[in-house]
């Protein structure tokens, strides 16, 4: 069955959905910075949608937090909250490395399975790196993670996890887009991530997993815990 918001292949989506697609994306990207002021009269343009979908476009991400509507003066992108950079990353490596052990209790057979998938995410991240494409690296990476979290057949952690990837994805935004030479190093590290894994030791994923994340994310904050 078709999905009910995007029917028919050849159906266009709704303007209103057009416009929450088109900002969502400009605010998870990172092109449109946290403290931002836009207008729906910009989103409409660049849309080529009428203000009234824009306006409830703008609502949604309200509710999502990622806009704060400003009467009859538009709309500012809500920056990363102070503490919430960390706060995710502290999420992201307690549900990875409850993950990673989980996935140590397979047996051989299904742990190869698993490792040969987590190889094939690594590897679609060449492309990126190689063009120096923070935003296609960002979203690929955000799969890597995530593929750990759902290989280990926690469907609670897996929604959960999920449900971060907004906030991961700004956050791998404000991290890369400055450093873009640093994807290929992010890539063997994630490499590594995966040999953790198929070695079946999980002392070195989460030591592995710890500077990973520090040199991605905390770094550029200034925090080495």
């Amino acid at each position: 069955m078709a999905d009910a918001r995007h029917g028919a292949a050849t159906a266009p989506l709704p303007a209103a959905d057009r416009a929450y697609d088109f900002t969502k994306e400009l605010i998870v990207s990172g092109r449109l910075q946290g403290g931002t002021l836009i207008s729906e009269g910009e989103i409409a343009e660049q849309v080529g949608v009428s203000r009234t979908p824009v306006r409830e476009a703008f609502l949604r991400l309200q509710a999502e937090e990622l806009l704060r509507l400003f009467p009859k003066r538009g709309a500012v992108v809500v920056p990363l909250a102070p503490g919430e950079a960390e706060d995710v990353l502290e999420l992201r490596e307690a549900l990875e490395c409850s993950a990673a052990r989980r996935l140590l209790r397979l047996d051989d057979d299904a742990l190869g399975q698993v490792v040969e998938r987590l190889r094939e995410t690594v590897r679609a991240q060449s492309g990126p790196a190689r063009r120096l494409d923070t935003g296609a690296f960002a979203r690929a990476d955000q799969a890597f993670h995530l593929a750990i979290v759902a290989a280990s057949g926690n469907g609670l952690a897996e929604r959960f996890y999920a449900s971060l990837g907004d906030r991961q994805l700004r956050m791998a935004a404000q991290a890369l887009q400055p450093r873009p030479e640093r994807l290929a190093v992010l890539v063997r590290e994630h490499g590594a991530l995966v040999d953790a894994i198929a070695g079946r030791d999980i002392a070195r994923f989460e030591e592995s997993l710890r500077a990973h994340l520090d040199a991605t994310h905390r770094a550029l904050a200034g925090r080495r815990p």
